[in-house]
């Protein structure tokens, strides 16, 4: 029986903790991830979620957050930053790896009720991997004093993907104006306390804490206040994760009844005096029906969308016709895609409105025949483009109920977008329907070439061909990958320097 629902009387002033608090500090310490399927999905993510990090540090609004606080400062045996000089610790670390990971909105994704991106976590999970293996490797007693290994991070992956993302099944904090990384903070939180040692009493303290953290609001994702802190607000999720971990680890206590107290707890204050729903114990589902973002570099309800323009294009070309010749497009679509990422005469003032709406996406597509993060830039050729705006004001989204019935089907979970184009001369072309997109799980097998090529890409503009040779036949050998020092892999990123940003 787990500690904490021990059936010892309660001591004086003793409370209970929230039974949603119990049950993830259970699964944390007492569930076997015995699936074969999430292991290998979780390497995959792995690889593809640092793959987007080092991406990620090609832009200088990117790179300019990263670092020590005060510069120059290393940390003996801390936290490395893959594709940069930095040794931090591991709070700092987890902000920098996080910020990394999530800049291009390219790692993987999981749609629901609550969308997010569960391989945020990473930032969190690896910066604390590293620090306690390099601690341990120079005689120190973190945790319970090992050297971890890969399979340890991708342990955790998965038990990270999975509290986020059964979280977000049956619940909306978007609905209630926070924003999903409060499931990064609270997964991320429960996974690298185990990592450090802690109890299983301790973590439900430390998940506690994350819970009455103050949240994030979503404003930052929204007009008209649209701007970065959407790059980075998964770094930061993870940096105030682990720094709760490090102060319960320290002996601080938990807030037990953090989510059902009355009038103060997490229910009352912000979530309408709901309780979360549960759709499914917590098990490896998560990691094993994740979503890649394999083709695009673009919020993922509008994947699907931007395959039918890539199709469209081809129909376009062999008529002879190009972007010009359309009058106007109908997007059919799911109710989420028109919540977020619907903007037709909003006015696209940075990247983070550009990477959010659905009509640039696809006219861009249209237009250039071409999604890719530079696209996103101000100045850009895309971004400068007449025909570009033009044509993105003349997309409209139209919501299917069935599409967003089989969004929700936990037997379907599709993301579908259908693309209806009218030309100038009157003629209407065949509606082309994108239900799954590449990377689904319903695609998987198809998408593997293409995660190992887009992982390819990203690491060859840091490191020479030898080492991405090597870090290629790594990260396809299941078995030596897992098996891996944790310190010793994440060496093979680390540079002197940083590339030179190409935005």
């Amino acid at each position: 029986m787990s500690p904490l629902h021990s059936a010892a009387p309660q001591q004086p002033g003793d409370k209970p903790y929230d039974p949603e608090i119990v049950d993830m500090a259970t699964y944390i310490h007492q569930y076997k991830i015995d699936s074969d399927l999430a292991y290998d999905t979780a390497r995959l993510v792995f690889l593809d979620t640092l793959g987007c990090g080092l991406e990620g540090l090609r832009f200088k609004e990117c790179t300019k957050l990263l670092g020590p606080v005060v510069e120059g400062t290393v940390v003996p045996n801390g936290t490395r930053v893959p594709g940069t000089p930095y040794q931090l610790d591991p709070v700092n670390g987890a902000f920098n790896i996080g910020a990394m990971i999530r800049w291009l909105d390219y790692n993987d994704c999981w749609l629901a009720a609550e969308w997010g991106h569960p391989s945020d976590n990473l930032g969190g999970i690896l910066a604390v991997a590293d620090w306690i293996s390099r601690t341990n490797r120079a005689g120190g007693k973190l945790g319970n004093g090992r050297i971890l290994k890969v399979k340890d991070v991708l342990e955790g992956m998965i038990k990270a993907h999975e509290i986020q993302g059964v979280l977000a099944l049956e619940n909306s904090y978007n609905k209630v104006g926070l924003d999903h990384v409060v499931l990064v903070k609270v997964a991320t939180t429960a996974v690298v306390s185990k990592m450090l040692g802690l109890s299983e009493k301790q973590t439900a303290d430390a998940i506690t804490q994350a819970w009455v953290d103050g949240q994030s609001l979503r404003t930052y994702r929204h007009s008209p206040n649209t701007m970065s802190r959407k790059s980075w607000a998964a770094g930061d999720a993870c940096q105030r994760a682990v720094n709760l971990a490090l102060k319960v680890q320290k002996g601080e206590g938990g807030v037990n009844t953090v989510l059902s107290a009355p009038v103060w707890g997490f229910y009352d204050v912000l979530f309408k005096g709901n309780k979360f729903k549960f759709q499914r114990p917590y098990g490896s589902y998560v990691m094993e029906n994740v979503l890649f973002k394999v083709s695009y570099p673009a919020e993922f309800h509008s994947q699907t969308a931007i395959e039918c323009a890539q199709i469209i294009n081809k129909k376009l070309a062999a008529m002879g016709k190009s972007a010009a010749d359309i009058k106007e497009i109908t997007n059919r679509t799911h109710e989420a895609c028109v919540r977020i990422i619907d903007k037709q005469f909003k006015a696209m003032d940075n990247f983070a409105d550009r990477d959010h709406c659905v009509q640039y996406m696809v006219a861009t597509m249209l237009v250039f025949n071409r999604l890719t993060a530079n696209d996103y830039a101000d100045g850009s050729e895309a971004a400068t483009s007449p025909l570009l705006e033009d044509l993105r004001q003349r997309i409209r989204c139209v919501e299917d109920p069935q599409f967003t019935r089989d969004y929700h089907d936990p037997a379907k979970r599709t993301i579908p977008n259908a693309l209806t184009v009218t030309l100038n001369d009157g003629t209407v072309l065949d509606e082309v329907l994108v239900e799954a997109p590449l990377g689904h799980r319903l695609r998987r097998e198809e998408a593997k070439p293409d995660i190992l090529a887009k992982y390819k890409r990203h690491i060859q503009a840091h490191f020479d061909p030898a080492r991405v040779d090597e870090l290629l036949r790594i990260g396809w050998n299941r078995g030596e990958l897992e098996n891996y020092d944790v310190d010793q892999y994440v060496d093979l990123y680390v540079r002197d320097s940083i590339v030179e940003p190409s935005a």
